[in-house]
C-alpha cells in the first residue's frame, strides 16, 4: 500500500486515455494520491489512440505544479502529449525534478520524448513504443522490448496492454520511495562512500 503517497500525472492536450486512467486507478486503489498537472487550462484532452476521448479537470497547472509537493510522477504516452511537452521548458524543468530527487517515475509508450529532452536516460535500461527505440539509444538508454522494465526507479512501459505490469511495479517503486540515483546521475562520490 501506498496511502499518503502524491503522484503528479503529467499531461498536455492528446494524451493515450487509457495510459493515464488505467495506472491512476491502480495508484488510488493501492491508496495514493494523484494530480492531473497540465499546461492546459482547467481540462485536458484525452484521445483514444485516433479519436477524441475524454476531457479531465486539471488539479495543478503546470506553472505552479513543485516536484517536491509530490512522491512520484506518471507520464504517460500519447504521441501529441509528450511531443509538446518536450518542447516546454516547465515541463521538462518539472520531470527533471523528479529525476534529481530519485523520486520514483512511471513511463509508458511515447512518454519517453520528454525523460530524453530532460536528459534522463542515459545508463538506463529502458521500453517504450517501439519508435523510441532509436530516439533512446541515441540518448545512451539501453532499450528493450520487454512487457514493464525498472531501472533506478524509472518504470517504463511499451503500450497500453502492458499497463496491468506496468502500474504493480510502479506502485513497488512508490513504495520503496526515493532511490540514491535517479536517471542518469552520477554514482556516489567514493569519499562519501568511505565515511561511516
Amino acid at each position: 500500500m501506498i496511502t499518503g503517497k502524491k503522484v503528479a500525472i503529467l499531461v498536455a492536450e492528446g494524451f493515450e486515455q487509457v495510459e493515464m486512467t488505467g495506472p491512476r486507478q491502480a495508484l488510488q486503489g493501492a491508496g495514493a494520491e494523484t494530480a492531473i498537472v497540465s499546461p492546459a487550462k482547467d481540462e485536458v484532452q484525452g484521445w483514444n489512440h485516433f479519436d477524441k476521448g475524454e476531457r479531465f479537470n486539471v488539479d495543478v497547472a503546470l506553472d505552479d505544479a513543485k516536484p517536491e509537493e509530490f512522491d512520484a510522477l506518471l507520464l504517460p504516452g500519447g504521441v501529441a502529449n509528450p511531443d509538446q511537452l518536450r518542447g516546454m521548458p516547465k515541463a521538462v524543468q518539472f520531470v527533471k525534478g523528479f529525476v534529481d530527487a530519485g523520486k520514483p517515475i512511471g513511463v509508458i509508450c511515447h512518454g519517453p520524448w520528454t525523460l530524453i529532452e530532460a536528459g534522463a536516460v542515459k545508463g538506463l535500461k529502458m521500453t517504450s513504443w517501439p519508435t523510441l527505440k532509436t530516439d533512446l539509444e541515441n540518448a545512451g538508454a539501453n532499450w528493450v522490448d520487454e512487457p514493464v522494465v525498472v531501472d533506478r526507479g524509472i518504470v517504463s512501459s511499451r503500450k497500453p496492454d502492458d499497463i496491468p505490469a506496468f502500474s504493480k511495479k510502479l506502485v513497488e517503486e512508490i513504495g520503496e520511495g526515493k532511490h540514491k540515483s535517479g536517471g542518469a546521475r552520477a554514482p556516489a562520490r567514493p569519499e562519501n562512500r568511505a565515511r561511516q
